[in-house]
């Protein structure tokens, strides 16, 4: 069974591993092979991570299974006036339809407990996120142009409505 935890600096370059993995895996089909991996390896360095792990606006979490390997990362931010985004949520693909991402958006939201909503990007073309997510309440609430230089494709913004009980 995977334990899902805060991320520490020893989980760093595993983090950046899977999520390079992820990217490729994901985003080649839609964005292309070298885009894809240009934008990973810039945004998803140990060294980026890292950083990221020093910003207390920012939680950050894997699920690390028995033997200590990492099979999922999430990182939400929050911003100046108190909105969160789930910025990231990746599985190792051999983890697909194991309940694991559900059970790390649930830890993304447990530890947001008492917020309103947390929102999240998706580039359009990631079907499957985007039918995960909208499974989980999310709803498409804006289509703009996508962020991280992904020029020339559209992002939907999804929101959920959290319950503030």
């Amino acid at each position: 069974m995977n334990r899902i935890r805060a991320m520490t600096e020893q989980d760093v370059a595993s983090a950046s591993r899977l999520l390079g993995d992820s990217w490729r895996h994901t985003y080649s089909p839609i964005i292309g092979a070298e885009t894809t991996a240009r934008l990973s390896d810039d945004k998803h360095s140990p060294e980026w991570l890292a950083a990221e792990l020093r910003d207390d606006n920012k939680m950050s979490f894997v699920a690390e299974r028995p033997d200590g390997s990492i099979a999922g990362y999430a990182m939400a931010a929050m911003d100046e006036k108190g909105d969160v985004m789930l910025d990231r949520l990746h599985v190792d693909k051999s983890e697909f339809g194991s309940g694991l991402a559900t059970d790390m958006l649930h830890a993304v939201l447990a530890a947001h407990a008492g917020i309103a909503s947390i929102a999240l990007e998706v580039i359009e073309g990631n079907d499957r996120a985007i039918a995960f997510y909208r499974k989980h309440g999310f709803e498409v609430v804006e289509k703009r142009a996508a962020a991280h230089g992904v020029g020339g494709h559209a992002s939907l913004i999804m929101r959920r409505v959290l319950s503030r009980a």
